[in-house]
């Protein structure tokens, strides 16, 4: 286990995305959409998390023994630009380490499909992480799903509240299924590890 992975206290893995139907399929919403691939792995359900303005799953995920962790799975409902409010109250309540709290993200410097994970650093002018930043501080792990920069002279803020194209959907399933998988190395294993496994 590297220096990174925190031993002591639960996980919280937190999916960005906005809230509602209209924004589902939408490149901002992977990171939900990879928050409720895991809750289904755990067999949990979404709920509502009190005054938290989120929704979560609390489950384990790891084998048997020391490597099974105790996880949080969280989908802030407070749309992308506010997610910092509930991230740290859900902090908070679960007494989790800030260097145990990760975010699943979309990425727009990152080619579709790559990932990348970290710890700490910049926001990137990603405002979901701008606000978690500025609520509980920047030394969280990130696992970063490239989407890719917008064509031509398009709008960034346009781009990213667009569906996955067609030709993108043919692959979003395995690509939300891997990032799963990093999320879950991460938590296990460590940092070091999942990034030498994952990042392409």
């Amino acid at each position: 286990m590297d220096v990174t992975t925190p031993v002591n206290g639960p996980w919280l893995v937190v999916g960005l995305g906005n809230p509602g139907s209209e924004y589902a399929m939408n490149r901002h919403n992977v990171g939900f959409m990879v928050a409720d691939l895991l809750a289904e792995r755990i067999g949990g359900k979404f709920k509502r998390a009190g005054k938290a303005q989120a929704q979560v799953v609390e489950g384990r995920i790891g084998p048997p023994g020391p490597a099974n962790r105790r996880v949080i799975l969280a989908k802030p409902m407070s749309y992308m630009n506010l997610s910092g409010g509930p991230v740290s109250a859900l902090r908070d309540f679960y007494k989790v380490p800030v260097a145990n709290v990760v975010a699943v993200h979309d990425e727009l410097d990152i080619d579709y499909g790559i990932l990348r994970l970290k710890l700490g650093g910049g926001d990137n002018g990603h405002n979901g992480l701008k606000s978690i930043t500025k609520a509980m501080g920047a030394d969280y792990h990130r696992v970063r799903f490239g989407i890719g920069r917008p064509p031509g002279r398009m709008q960034v803020a346009d781009f990213v509240l667009k569906d996955f194209s067609s030709a993108e959907r043919k692959e979003l399933d395995y690509f939300v299924d891997r990032a799963a998988d990093a999320v879950e190395c991460l938590v296990i294993e460590g940092l070091e590890r999942a990034q030498g496994t994952y990042n392409s």
